[in-house]
């Protein structure tokens, strides 16, 4: 069995005011459980987002170390030359 632990939190009256009205229409059982899954979900997308950050960097490496480029003014002029033909 995890351990609980109590927090006292503050927040504007009206997410507040969202939160109980969310319970009374009886979504959830009590204010803690509306809490708690908005904090698991909010865990799981900072997850997600480390996760794309991770894969981003790694991919943004991966171009650094395949060597040097091709300068942006040879490729424009390469592909103008093969598609100004057919315009």
């Amino acid at each position: 069995m995890s351990t609980v632990e109590r927090m006292t939190i503050t927040m504007p009256a009206e997410l507040a005011a969202v939160v109980r009205k969310t319970v009374e229409a009886g979504e959830y059982a009590s204010t803690s459980e509306v809490i708690r899954e908005a904090l698991r979900e909010w865990h799981r997308s900072r997850d997600e987002e480390l996760r794309d950050l991770t894969a981003l960097r790694a991919a943004i490496k991966a171009g650094f170390d395949s060597g040097q480029g091709i300068p942006a003014e040879d490729v424009f002029a390469e592909l103008k030359a093969r598609y100004a033909p057919q315009a």
